[in-house]
């Protein structure tokens, strides 16, 4: 059976009767969603399957007072049927001749008592096992059910296990509770019920209850909605008024998201309290204890709901203005999700509530939960990868990227797959459980471009025709504003079958990829030049037979560059392995280069 949050009292009612067990299944029962539900499922079953092995063989007893439950309820069906012997069943009384005399006698009393000034727990609440609640610390023999007051000294109501003539437990009121009951119940102490209502409507009874008091109830019941009415409005007003953020859209959505709850439970806290305060019958009380109840889980579950949707609105408000499109449809699954979890927790605490047994009806839905989880194997994966995408964000709308082997940029990214736009101009769909696992590599997250072009000259060029290239080509990288000269550099890498190969390495300072293109081609064309004054050219792959007249290295501009070569070394000013930073300094942006937007 699963236990409700009680509503009979403040919170402190809560703290009080409600265990940190039961608190805790409570919200863990709520952030259940549905692919949990088969765990959930499984563990009730096998729970259960326990329970009736190790179910003992006891006789049924006639008055139900094999659990705290049944002993309770039969004790206030039997004083509403005005059956005080059978009542008296329901007491632990002691051996003396005077307490089994008068056993109806103190039935009848601790039914006044009750009705005047004590209260028991909600039947929900009330634990429905054979050996009571073990997590209260009062011991394996005591269950607290309800409290009372007594010349204005507050007790705790107690029951206690007994055992019977067939060795089975039997709960009944605890005769330390019974000697705590007063025999004698002065006029003045009439509830304040009976005080107003006419004489005929306190001796006409219904269901062993007065029949004005039906009618007090009802007339209670409608001046505390109109009290807690007031009371939330009159609230809300005079924050609105002296508190500026309170007409913010977001606060305010907060505010009106809250007022209909809270005004629900002021209004149910309001009807409870008073109904105990005016001496409404504890029958009457215990038969509405399951509604109060019910409308306190009620409450609770449309706080949620509302906050659900306040919290989402507020999501999609700003997500829609950033149009990240991905994280909106995650919102607004997760919301739908979110609700559903609500409506499944609802049904389960209300049936639970209301007494059925909602343990072979989570079996069941465990099984089909199961069979749709291996169902929707692909999907839920898809929907994991969604979220892994989202969570990361290795990627957003808008952005170049390369997956697995295809490149384009992100169209969409929804729940289920992301779509990318080729260069070819088609779109591919990609699930979002194949995307998520696959190696993917984002040109928009870069804040240069690496440029590292490879110059393989003739075989025929002289060393100091490379000498001369090596620093006229490093010259222009450090003279260029677009590169970066903490990283450019050009080497001599290698001899390869048909050149001699010269790598070029640096970084463009632009993240712009058109820029980009626009830079290298400005420098290979500068390059280009270089190689050209060195009288040296671009070598010809080995496998390709040249059938043209070769017109030889120039001998002109051979000699050029071996005198410049000669010159730098004369002045000691030739610049390898590596230029000078001083020389770095003075070709530093003396490359006249029109940029994009100059």
């Amino acid at each position: 059976m699963i236990e409700l949050l009680p509503v009979s009292r403040p919170f402190a009612f809560l703290a009080k009767h409600t265990s940190a067990r039961g608190l805790r299944f409570y919200f863990l029962l709520f952030a259940l969603t549905l692919l949990s539900l088969p765990a959930l499922a499984q563990e009730q079953a096998k729970d259960t399957t326990v329970a009736e092995v190790l179910e003992p063989d006891w006789p049924l007893d006639t008055l139900g007072r094999r659990t705290p439950r049944g002993a309770v309820q039969g004790f206030i069906r039997s004083i509403a049927d005005e059956n005080y012997e059978k009542a008296a069943l329901y007491l632990n009384l002691d051996s003396t001749l005077d307490q089994k005399q008068n056993g109806a006698k103190l039935a009848h009393a601790l039914q006044r008592l009750l009705d005047q000034s004590g209260e028991i727990i909600p039947y929900s609440l009330l634990n429905d096992s054979y050996e009571g609640r073990e997590d209260d610390n009062l011991g394996p023999n005591l269950e607290r059910v309800g409290e009372a007051t007594v010349n204005g000294e507050e007790f705790d109501l107690f029951l206690e296990k007994l055992e019977d003539a067939e060795g089975g437990p039997i709960w009944l009121f605890s005769s330390q509770t019974v000697q705590r009951i007063p025999q004698v119940i002065e006029e003045a102490d009439k509830p304040l019920a009976d005080k107003v209502m006419p004489q005929v409507a306190v001796e006409t009874k219904w269901n062993g209850v007065p029949v004005g008091q039906w009618f007090f109830l009802l007339l209670i019941a409608v001046l505390a909605y109109a009290a807690s009415w007031v009371v939330i409005k009159t609230v809300v007003f005079i924050l609105k008024r002296s508190w500026r953020r309170a007409r913010e859209e977001h606060i305010a959505a907060i505010i009106q998201a809250f007022s209909l709850p809270i005004q629900l439970y002021l209004a149910l806290w309001l009807f409870i309290g008073t109904t105990q305060r005016v001496g409404i019958s504890i029958i009457v009380r215990q038969q509405f204890s399951q509604l109060t109840v019910l409308i306190g889980l009620a409450v609770f579950l449309l706080l949620l709901w509302r906050l659900i949707e306040v919290m989402a609105q507020y999501l999609e408000r700003r997500l829609t203005r950033k149009r990240n499109q991905a994280a909106l449809s995650a919102v607004l699954f997760l919301r739908r999700g979110a609700k559903i979890a609500i409506v499944v927790f609802g049904v389960i605490a209300f049936l639970g509530t209301l007494g059925f047994d909602v343990t072979t009806g989570l079996a069941a839905l465990g099984i089909g939960g199961i069979a749709l989880a291996l169902g929707a194997q692909k999907t839920v994966e898809n929907f994991v990868g969604s979220v892994t995408l989202i969570a990361d964000q290795p990627i957003r709308v808008g952005d170049f990227c390369k997956v697995g082997e295809t490149t384009g940029t992100v169209e969409s990214i929804g729940m289920r797959s992301t779509r990318l736009r080729t260069n070819d101009r088609t779109v591919v769909t990609i699930p979002n459980g194949d995307f998520s696992s696959q190696r993917i590599e984002n040109y928009a997250h870069r804040d240069r471009v690496w440029f590292h072009p490879t110059f393989g000259v003739r075989c025929d060029t002289s060393p100091d025709q490379i000498r001369y290239l090596l620093v006229e080509l490093r010259s222009i990288l450090y003279a260029h504003p677009k590169i970066d000269p903490e990283s450019a550099r050009v080497r001599f890498v290698g001899v390869g079958a048909s050149s001699y190969n010269l790598e070029v390495f640096s970084y463009v300072l632009t993240a712009d990829y058109n820029e980009f293109l626009e830079i290298q081609e400005d420098l290979l064309l500068r390059m280009l030049d270089v190689i050209d004054a060195s009288g040296s050219g671009l070598a010809f792959p080995s496998q390709t037979l040249y059938l043209g007249r070769d017109t030889g290295l120039s001998e002109e501009k051979t000699q050029a560059a071996q005198e410049k070569v000669n010159q730098w070394r004369t002045a000691d000013d030739l610049p390898l392995p590596s230029f000078s930073p001083e020389r770095i300094e003075s070709l530093r942006n003396t490359i006249p280069y029109k940029e994009k937007d100059a």
